[in-house]
């Protein structure tokens, strides 16, 4: 659509832009460097009116993306793309790398339009090259007609889609009751120790009877048992143990670089540690106890995790409050017990 603005309208749009919305914009020559910017571009740090050299459009992203930032810039200024946009992070603090990257970094999406010069008439204006006239065969007079001169563009904040995007993923990782990771999360953990051959160990645990006391109490008390658990759990996991909540009953905790004997001995004082401090308030509640399934992170994760499953059953199976542990002379054939 051709507007065919004069240079007063064109002042008038700037200006209708920059009350209207967030939108920043900014104008840079054939180098990269920005020739023009509106005032809003203060928030992202930069008062051009203070300074004596103006900065690179690349200054404005963190060093970690102003290699990218440059490559689109000087792609578009080579009139080869003024399609597309670019996202990358600023920095808002001078210090940032000890800083919060959550809250002193901002996502910025960045739209570039070359400012194309035809030399027959001497008018400018903010189109894309077409790509025949950027190929080594297109005609020389064609393509030297044109020049481009610089860029117009738009910095938009995606903070907010950003935001959004890492509590989507938070969501598909966690669990919405505790807190922790979720089974899926933990399964790709698992993977990741297994294919570097770390020496780990996979522990199974759940509250016994939980299903029975579902039914007689209800899901609120039910939650709150488990949340009870999660947190307990939590004080009794070393810094380099990993925990996660494998689904509505069982939490599965990863234990490295320790010898079986000493991974049955420390669930074991979960254990027992649970249910000393389980006490009942009321005559009519239950005792809580717990047990657990042991296994060795081997063969595949979903092997590993049915033999800790089976373990966690046959303990339970033998009256609660022990640890089960799964003994095989190989893969297929498996003998199971439990202490």
């Amino acid at each position: 659509m051709d507007l065919a603005l004069n240079f007063t309208e064109g002042e008038a749009l700037h200006g209708l832009l920059e009350e209207a919305s967030d939108d920043i914009v900014i104008k840079v020559d054939a180098s990269g460097f920005i020739v023009h910017a509106s005032a809003n571009i203060t928030q992202l740090g930069q008062d051009l009116t203070e300074q004596l050299v103006m900065p690179h459009i690349r200054d404005l992203s963190d060093h970690d993306h102003s290699e990218f930032v440059a490559l689109y810039s000087e792609k578009v200024l080579n009139g080869y793309s003024g399609e597309g946009s670019v996202e990358f992070p600023v920095s808002l603090c001078e210090c940032e790398d000890a800083c919060n990257p959550i809250t002193c970094r901002r996502w910025y999406s960045l739209s570039l339009r070359p400012i194309v010069m035809d030399r027959t008439s001497g008018l400018e204006e903010a189109k894309v090259v077409p790509t025949e006239l950027c190929d080594d065969n297109a005609p020389a007079r064609e393509f030297e007609k044109r020049e481009v001169i610089g860029a117009v563009g738009l910095l938009r904040s995606v903070q907010r889609v950003r935001l959004l995007e890492r509590e989507l993923h938070s969501r598909s990782v966690t669990d919405p009751l505790t807190g922790l990771s979720n089974r899926h999360a933990f399964s790709a953990s698992l993977r990741r120790q297994l294919a570097n051959g770390s020496d780990q160990i996979v522990v199974v645990f759940a509250i016994d009877r939980m299903r029975s006391m579902l039914l007689q109490y209800g899901q609120r008390t039910a939650d709150e048992i488990q949340w009870g658990f999660a947190k307990f759990l939590e004080t009794m996991v070393r810094s380099d143990f990993e925990l996660a909540q494998m689904d509505g009953e069982r939490f599965g905790v990863r234990v490295p670089n320790i010898s079986t004997v000493e991974a049955r001995a420390w669930a074991q004082e979960v254990l027992d540690t649970f249910s000393s401090l389980a006490l009942t308030t009321s005559p009519r509640m239950p005792k809580l106890s717990a047990s657990a399934g042991l296994a060795r992170l081997e063969s595949t994760v979903d092997w590993t995790l049915r033999q800790a499953e089976l373990a966690l059953v046959i303990a339970r199976a033998g009256g609660g409050m022990q640890v089960g542990q799964c003994t095989y002379q190989s893969a297929p054939s498996q003998r199971l017990t439990g202490s």
